[in-house]
């Protein structure tokens, strides 16, 4: 098959799997609605983890098949871009307030999710055990971990069940028609973003690595990114940040641990230089709060994300 129709292929793949998020989230967010929930609750879990729902797809798609490469990538690859590139771009926008709480809890969470990541799935190289795997234990770790943290970010949500501003949610029948329409553009936009990736991959000469940490993690960061952009627009900072630190934890805590216990894990296929950056990047994230303007990811801060993150894609292309 030409290269030319393999692009077509993943660029239709690509858009059933972000309008199939967006038709699950506005279903799943009505449900949500007309069942009580408080905005905030709606903003942290369905949004949050409604935007990570193409790395879920893509990553469970190449567990399922055995592609280690593909999973871990995409993970490692997207948390990159959510950070780097997508704060980096919001922080150019407008300039994002960085609270007490994001400073105490929620920022060292990500930072912890990443370290943990990191020590589990490198035991060779780090402690000189076994091999580099997320095995299914690990897998149910990340899985218990990634409960607790929906636990204590309901219990520690705003007790209220307020009645959201704005125009009504579409009535129950047609929000459950769209959580299955946009369960059905994941799942098979996902498939077909998946196999017009690795092919286009054989054809080019690349890694499976090379696409999971670019084309693919590229493509299912683009809700994130859309969702950052419009709440950095809108001047709500504090849900931009939000997006993008609920869906960087939950991509290694519930789609690396899936992924897992669907079947274990290789993370050979990563470099230092890759697990160097997404730590790198979480780190940053945390410094951005003391260094310039304290207490804000300014425009400082966003065009250095950049420049890191430009400097990575260098060298992906340099190592190809």
């Amino acid at each position: 098959m030409s290269v030319p129709l393999l692009i077509l292929i993943l660029v239709a793949g690509l858009l059933l799997v972000v309008f199939g998020a967006n038709y699950l989230v506005e279903g799943a967010s009505a449900i949500a609605r007309r069942a009580g929930i408080s905005e905030f609750v709606i903003g942290l879990t369905i949004v949050g983890i409604g935007t990570s729902l193409p790395e879920m797809v893509v990553s469970f798609i190449g567990a399922i098949e055995g592609n280690s490469a593909v999973s871990v990538g995409n993970i490692v690859g997207s948390n990159i871009f959510n950070v780097l590139l997508i704060l980096g771009v919001v922080g150019l926008i407008c300039p994002i307030g960085i609270t007490k709480d994001n400073i105490k809890k929620d920022i060292p969470i990500n930072i912890g999710v990443t370290v943990l990541l990191i020590l589990l799935g490198f035991n060779r190289d780090l402690f000189g055990l076994g091999e580099n795997t997320l095995s299914r234990i690990d897998g149910l770790v990340f899985l218990a971990l990634f409960a607790l943290y929906l636990y204590f970010s309901f219990k520690n949500s705003p007790a209220t069940q307020d009645s959201p501003s704005g125009p009504p949610p579409m009535k129950t029948v047609l929000a459950i028609l769209a959580v299955l329409g946009g369960l059905a553009g994941l799942v098979f936009g996902g498939r077909t973003f998946m196999w017009a990736a690795e092919n286009l991959a054989k054809a080019l000469g690349m890694s499976d690595k090379f696409i999971a940490v670019t084309i693919l993690a590229g493509g299912t960061s683009l809700p994130e990114l859309a969702a950052s952009v419009v709440a950095a627009l809108k001047h709500k900072d504090q849900m931009a940040l939000g997006n993008i630190i609920g869906s960087t934890v939950s991509n290694v805590l519930f789609i690396l641990g899936g992924s897992a216990l669907i079947h274990p894990l290789s993370l050979d296929a990563m470099s230092y230089i890759d697990m160097g950056v997404f730590l790198l990047s979480s780190l940053l994230l945390f410094t951005c709060a003391f260094a310039g303007k304290k207490n804000k990811l300014d425009r400082f801060d966003g065009t250095f994300f950049l420049l890191v993150f430009a400097a990575y894609m260098a060298w992906l292309v340099i190592n190809l």
